[in-house]
């Protein structure tokens, strides 16, 4: 087991959360520690949800240690069904649940024997699978519990919507930009003349899932979410789906040949060849703009990307193919889909780095010095340490990424919001002259080839106590300096004596 102060994706019960408190009327119960909850926190404070988060805690504590949780885990689910009144109860066990090997699968017949809404159990092994998995997971268990109740009741509709209609998946609750792009997706399917037929998690109810069967076709735009849950209703129903994500002049055209194809081979007979040209020239000021001279003088800057599959893939694309800049590396996280992501960006980068180990990642930003960085919360704050500016693609992400105004990533009013990102996210020529006459901070220099905490130098008593002496705002960068200065002489330890003779190098 790996003890880690960053994660780029959270445990497997937060996936499950995520998903059950997107639908309308569900509640979760977390059968887990103290501290295990700080889910209900996350979710107030980053997504500056209106309502309470529909999450109860069943704590493991010592008392339940000892007399078992069965009855406490009960108790809590009819409260909560008795007291809130769900559509829908679902039950997520966490790492301390399984370790304990708890029955409950038996917790949930038991429930649901006094409860008046359904009880289910998130079934996800977790210590496989991580919060995206899961997420991907319980949505599908979710579906796939209400349509063969339908089915069994008999209430399930028969045949597809009199007009073309799409379900689309994965808008979640603590997803990247999630609200913006459904309603440019909602748009744009509106442009083409297609019915939404449901929107899921976020938002729906349970009682709306018998009805998925109905649509023409499921659009999945975000690789890790829903796309389990495509493929089980393809199975069930023959319902095909189009899993490519909207996001860049390029990939949006491509979903959207692709919704006709699907479409038309199902007895319509639509045409969206206009539509692509009329947005691409006139709603979207990308392809505009990758010819304008400011773009231009862009082209073959470096840049690094890493995210999750689905925008580190978009944006290395869009960086590469439509605006000519020099992606050294495009990684992602995502490792348990490795494969789909190195054979969507192998063409357009000169490497390929698959690894959630953050410190990896800082010192392969060190390494290559790029002009922008382009990645997580997390390379923002690499970027900030390596005074090189970052654009924020992908999650985990920080209250700043929930916005406000309207910033999709998808469709064409998201190729703008992305130009903009990506234009501004590089120290132009003028700003860094500017740095330089007001006396600014150096971008062209990264002071050390890695910025791991291993650091294989060791600073004395007395060097420590003179290097904090120094102000903050510029203690890092000293720091850095006397650190390089020691490596370039072979010195182990730093003294006071170390760090006076590396300012007096740098005629500090």
């Amino acid at each position: 087991m790996k003890l880690a102060y960053w994660m780029y994706a959270g445990p497997a019960h937060i996936g499950t959360l995520r998903i059950a408190s997107s639908f309308k009327n569900v509640h979760a119960i977390m059968h887990a520690p103290l501290g295990d909850d700080y889910f209900n926190v996350m979710r107030s404070m980053l997504s500056r949800e209106r309502n309470f988060t529909p999450v109860t805690t069943s704590v493991v504590d010592r008392n339940v240690l000892a007399r078992g949780s069965q009855e406490k885990v009960v108790d809590n689910i009819t409260r909560k069904d008795a007291e809130e009144h769900p559509d829908l109860i679902v039950l997520t066990p966490t790492c301390t649940s399984s370790i304990l090997q708890e029955d409950l699968h038996n917790f949930v017949e038991r429930a649901q024997l006094e409860a008046k809404g359904d009880v289910m159990l998130a079934d996800v092994n977790h210590y496989r699978y991580n919060e995206l998995q899961a997420a991907d997971r319980t949505l599908q268990q979710i579906v796939q519990y209400y349509i063969e109740k339908a089915r069994k009741k008999g209430e399930l509709p028969t045949g597809k919507t009199a007009k073309p209609s799409v379900n689309i998946f994965g808008i979640s609750t603590l997803g990247f930009h999630n609200n913006h792009d459904c309603t440019e997706l909602k748009r744009l399917m509106a442009d083409l003349g297609i019915e939404v037929n449901t929107v899921i998690p976020e938002g729906a109810s349970v009682h709306e899932l018998k009805s998925m069967p109905q649509a023409w076709f499921n659009l999945v735009p975000y690789r890790e979410l829903g796309l389990t849950t495509a493929k089980y209703l393809e199975e069930e129903f023959g319902t095909p789906y189009v899993d490519i994500t909207p996001m860049g002049v390029v990939e949006t055209a491509r979903c959207i040949r692709k919704i006709q194809q699907v479409i038309n081979a199902q007895g319509a007979e639509v045409d969206y060849e206009d539509f692509i040209n009329e947005q691409t020239l006139h709603v979207s000021q990308a392809a505009w703009f990758s010819r304008s001279i400011d773009c231009q003088n862009l082209t073959g800057k470096k840049a690094v990307v890493f995210g999750d599959n689905t925008h580190a893939a978009a944006l290395t694309k869009i960086l590469s193919r439509e605006m000519g800049i020099h992606v050294v590396w495009a990684g992602t996280y995502c490792k348990y889909d490795a494969d789909w992501f190195r054979e969507q960006v192998s063409e357009y980068c000169d490497e390929v780095l698959i690894t959630d180990d953050h410190g990896a990642i800082g010192d392969a930003i060190a390494r290559v010095e790029p002009s922008a960085i382009f990645g997580t919360q997390m390379e923002r704050h690499v970027g900030k340490r390596l005074d090189i500016p970052c654009g924020v693609i992908a999650a985990p992400i920080h209250v700043q990424n929930f916005p406000i105004g309207y910033k999709p990533f998808m469709g064409y009013e998201g190729t703008n919001q992305i130009t903009d990102l990506i234009y501004n996210s590089f120290t132009l020529g003028m700003e860094d002259h500017l740095l330089e006459i007001f006396g600014g901070h150096d971008t062209k220099e990264v002071i050390t080839k890695g910025i791991s905490a291993e650091s294989g130098l060791n600073w004395t008593k007395d060097g420590q106590a003179e290097l904090n002496k120094i102000p903050g705002f510029v203690r890092g960068k000293v720091k850095r300096n006397t650190e390089k200065f020691a490596r370039e002489r072979g010195f182990k330890d730093i003294s006071a004596e170390v760090l006076y003779a590396a300012k007096e190098s740098v005629g500090a």
